[in-house]
């Protein structure tokens, strides 16, 4: 049988519901700190001779791991819950940590330590966002989702301020310290923590809310195709970022905090965000306005690029947070038309189309500013979301209203 809104509303309304997604968040946000590390380890990867091609090769290995597993990730979350797959996901991305840290110097051997990090954190990202959406009625859905897309942001943020100073200090061993201590503690916590949120039994659901949803109509296919579109803006930023700053003469350890400060204030504009997908009572709506945002943004930052404007700082943290705004409205919106006997399976394509582009991010953009500067790679990538604009849906979809 189907929950009613009056039962969800209260059991979701309260201090468990918030609980739970204060472990989900930084449950993710660890994930999130392992697999946007190595990216932050391309200066100190450069400086000791390591091509920009190999090291952005390096950096993307974490996300082209979770691009193998999320989809099988989300499918193990529908059917044995949250819990048992965010713990045991952040246990198995400890040990993949301990593995990095084992094998720095040798780069085929991090290279692929970097890509088991990456297919075990996958876990908290499909399950983590299943956890809100089972938690959280639709009218504080978008705020909740918000929040809990600050996890990416907080997990690059403290990677920021973190690996670029203990890896041109201490070392690259230094710097993966702090995934495999955090990982861990969070995986003790999250098994101890977290609850699975409470569902009708698939035995006592309708046809109609178990089929397949990909099967009704293209409103799932075109938001992924969007969030593919609008992801490169942001992993360019995310990636590169440090990188441009540092060409413009800034030192890496500043570069770092400003990279992680940007981060933070796009954590904030997530919930920001989220918060007006629910007032305005659609996801779709503000979602075709930040990809018109994100396209104006990306090509500000290629006239700075060109102009050498003093304010850099001040387009890199703007541009940050424009370009992250739009993955909690996409993934609320996944989601909410999955339903809750497809939102794992949904939510992990919804996350592999995008970690797919964002994979080709460090060799592509990084190929593309060696042969053509940041001002032309800018340019280039500011296209792509105005290309998601005629791609996103006009009218939101719910599940349950079906």
């Amino acid at each position: 049988m189907t929950v009613t809104t009056t039962s969800r509303t209260t059991t979701t309304a309260g201090p468990r519901a918030w609980t739970m997604l204060a472990l989900g968040v930084a449950a993710q946000a660890a994930g999130t700190l392992v697999v946007s590390a190595p990216a932050l380890l391309i200066p100190q990867l450069h400086a000791s001779g390591t091509s920009l091609t190999v090291a952005g090769t390096l950096a993307a290995a974490p996300t082209f791991g979770m691009v193998l597993t999320l989809i099988a990730w989300g499918a193990v979350t529908d059917r044995f819950g949250e819990r048992v797959v965010i713990a045991g996901g952040l246990v198995l991305t400890t040990l993949t940590a301990v593995a990095a840290w084992l094998a720095a110097g040798d780069t085929l051997l991090l290279g692929l330590a970097f890509l088991a990090g990456g297919m075990t954190s996958a876990s908290t990202n499909a399950a983590s966002g299943r956890v809100v959406v089972g938690w959280f009625p639709r009218e504080r859905r978008g705020l909740a989702m918000g929040i809990r897309q600050m996890s990416q942001p907080l997990g690059v943020t403290l990677a920021a301020v973190t690996v670029p100073q203990l890896a041109e200090s201490s070392g690259i061993r230094s710097a993966l310290v702090l995934p495999v201590v955090l990982c861990a503690v969070l995986a003790v916590l999250c098994a101890l923590g977290i609850r699975n949120p409470p569902r009708p039994a698939r035995t006592d659901a309708p046809a109609h809310q178990t089929a397949n949803p990909y099967r009704r109509d293209g409103f799932l296919w075109r938001i992924h195709a969007v969030s593919v579109l609008l992801v490169v803006p942001q992993f360019t930023l995310s990636t590169y970022g440090l990188v441009w700053l540092v060409g413009l003469g800034w030192a890496t350890p500043a570069a770092g905090l400003l990279v992680g400060a940007a981060q933070f204030v796009g954590a904030i504009g997530r919930i920001l965000v989220g918060a007006w997908s629910d007032r305005a009572g659609s996801r779709v709506g503000p979602l075709r306005t930040v990809a018109l945002s994100a396209a104006v943004v990306m090509g500000g930052m290629a006239l700075v690029d060109v102009t050498q404007w003093a304010a850099a700082a001040v387009f890199l943290v703007v541009a940050t947070s424009v370009t992250v705004a739009d993955n909690g409205l996409a993934y609320t919106s996944v989601a909410e038309a999955a339903g809750p006997f497809w939102s794992g399976r949904a939510l992990g394509a919804q996350n592999t189309g995008q970690f797919i582009a964002a994979s080709a991010v460090g060799p592509g953009v990084g190929a593309l500013v060696g042969a053509l500067g940041f001002a032309a790679t800018f340019g280039i990538v500011a296209v792509l979301p105005l290309l998601a604009l005629p791609l996103t849906p006009r009218a939101d979809r719910e599940h349950q209203q079906d």
